[in-house]
């Protein structure tokens, strides 16, 4: 029996959410890995981490630590990527980036395996980026119609967990909740007020067009992966008090009408969608039911009210696993293939 190639494999910032989730995952999927190197700041240094049954200790990210490997996983934020993608590239190693640094460079692929997977064959730099998680999993759930016809405009709302903010988001709303019920006062800090029982209309800074950054990577990362570069989006993006796993509201309009029907027929056969839409019997997709696995749920489909060529619908996705840790991970299988 022919041995399987094993890859040496990096996960930057591997202290974080994304990090430990990909670390998660690689294991689950069973990637083929040579050596593990985890790698995090200085204070994590020393500190181990369990992968398939052996400890395996976190060292100080820096430029040495990269030579050797052949992918590199990015869990860290712009600066961090920034950093050390000269390093990465002078060892060899590609970059599956999933922080925004790289996502709107021309010669980077932004890559969605179920979406584009060849893209991430035409890298120049050693570098591919993983998309916003929003963005992964609406076009998720647009792509399987816009293969149909190609789609014109997209409105969205998202509504967005807490664990989008890291590890603080997270423990922000548990302490928030806690709280309450003792008559303590309810402190905010991870976001600029109280998320507990409450809506926050806003992530990210504004631009000059009103506009949150992200809510534009809906329109600048959905023109570069499904090759529509005329697509227009308007979005607006809600924080919620949700602990895990991303929904979209998204009305969207198409070339030529898409019956519900081919709507409903495509995302069904679609590889990483589940339909789930019975709405008369209190069908339709949830956080909770999406959290922790990989797969897009859709429902809700139905005929736009506003355009004769518009369809509505609504998704939900883990945006750790399918929005960020899982997406990577398939982008680097796509690598060893």
């Amino acid at each position: 029996m022919k041995q399987k190639k094993l890859y040496n494999v990096a996960v930057l910032g591997a202290t974080g959410a994304v990090g430990q989730e990909m670390i998660k995952v690689l294991a689950e999927r069973k990637f083929p890995i040579g050596e593990l190197r985890l790698l995090a700041s200085g204070r994590s240094a020393g500190k181990a981490v369990r992968y398939e049954g052996r400890e395996v200790v976190i060292q100080e990210a820096c430029d040495a630590a990269f030579e050797g490997m052949d992918i590199v996983l990015g869990a860290a934020e712009n600066d961090i990527a920034k950093r050390f993608a000269p390093a990465i590239q002078a060892a060899g190693a590609v970059f599956v980036d999933n922080s925004s640094a790289f996502r709107l460079d021309p010669d980077v692929p932004l890559v969605v395996p179920e979406i584009n997977a060849e893209d991430a064959y035409t890298h120049k730099k050693g570098i591919i980026a993983n998309p916003n998680c929003s963005t992964i999993i609406t076009l998720m759930a647009l792509a399987p119609i816009a293969r149909i016809s190609p789609i014109e405009t997209i409105v969205a709302s998202t509504y967005q967990a807490v664990s989008g903010a890291g590890a603080n988001g997270l423990a922000e709303l548990e302490a928030q909740a806690q709280a309450y019920p003792k008559g303590e006062p309810l402190t905010a800090n991870a976001f600029p007020h109280q998320i507990l029982f409450n809506l926050l209309p806003r992530i990210g800074g504004i631009g000059e067009n009103g506009y949150s950054s992200e809510e534009m990577k809906l329109q600048n990362e959905g023109r570069k992966i499904l090759h529509l570069p005329e697509l227009r989006v308007t979005c607006t993006c809600v924080r919620v008090p949700v602990m895990r796993s991303h929904s979209i509201s998204a009305t969207f309009t198409t070339k030529r009408p898409v019956s519900v029907e081919e709507a409903r027929a495509a995302i069904a056969a679609a590889e990483g969608v589940q339909l789930v839409d019975d709405p008369n019997n209190d069908v339709y997709p949830m956080p909770l039911d999406t959290s922790d696995q990989d797969d897009v749920f859709v429902g809700r489909i139905r005929r736009d009210l506003v355009s004769e060529n518009g369809l509505t619908l609504w998704c939900c996705g883990d945006q750790i696993r399918k929005g960020a840790a899982t997406n990577a991970v398939q982008i680097a299988e796509l690598l060893v293939k």
